[in-house]
């Protein structure tokens, strides 16, 4: 069944976009801590460089990222920067055209696979893992940025997985209330929602009604 181009918005620079998928079936994508954490360090590797973060949630069977494309000139100096025999084919040809779009997709193409096959190899396990193409929805209201933030970060109990979101480990929820060191764009969420108490005040408000009804922010996200 062909997927809604709604679902497969263009990567553009300084755009932000909700991006989602599911695995296979429905089966798990972590068995363990160290699964969650991979999955993160793989997601740095390959898209930092062209991507900035505002949010994730790492869902037993799905995942949920909050991005934004980072500018052409930062994406050039990046790319760049990565020596000429550790280019994939897409970062060489970047070059001629520059056109962020097939950079960016090939990026969490290359992040997916590389999961994938640590995965079945650790698991031995065949097959894909990845049930689709992966969903991307174009964020292009104030009111939509800060819904997705917050159902992205209140998913787990959306989905009954805990009783309280805090208490769900993976996701960036708690990362913005910390002065750990971070890759996320932690002082500029926080100071969109004007400061770390109306983070969680806001937080606490918004996700109610996410979690006490049937519904999902997108369509297409509810697994």
């Amino acid at each position: 069944m062909p997927v809604n181009k709604k679902y497969l918005a263009n990567f553009e620079y300084g755009e932000i976009y909700h991006v989602y998928n599911r695995t296979n079936n429905r089966e798990l994508l972590f068995r363990s801590p160290e699964n969650y954490l991979y999955f993160l360090r793989q997601f740095d590797r390959y898209l930092s460089p062209v991507v900035d973060t505002f949010a994730w949630n790492l869902l037993p069977n799905h995942f949920h990222f909050l991005i934004r494309i980072k500018p052409a000139s930062e994406v050039e100096e990046n790319i760049a920067a990565i020596t000429c025999d550790k280019q994939s084919k897409t970062e060489k040809q970047y070059f001629v055209g520059k056109q962020p779009n097939t950079l960016v997709e090939k990026a969490f193409t290359r992040f997916f696979t590389s999961y994938a096959m640590a995965f079945n190899k650790m698991y031995k396990r065949k097959g894909n893992l990845f049930s689709r193409t992966f969903k991307r929805i174009s964020i292009v209201k104030d009111s939509h940025f800060t819904q997705v933030l917050i159902y992205i970060h209140a998913n787990a109990q959306k989905h009954q997985l805990v009783k309280d979101f805090v208490s769900y480990p993976w996701s960036s929820y708690h990362t913005m209330l910390t002065d750990e060191p971070t890759t996320l764009l932690r002082e500029e969420v926080l100071d969109w929602f004007g400061g770390a108490t109306q983070f969680i005040l806001v937080h606490r408000t918004i996700s109610d009604y996410y979690y006490n009804c049937n519904c999902a922010i997108e369509e297409d996200d509810a697994f």
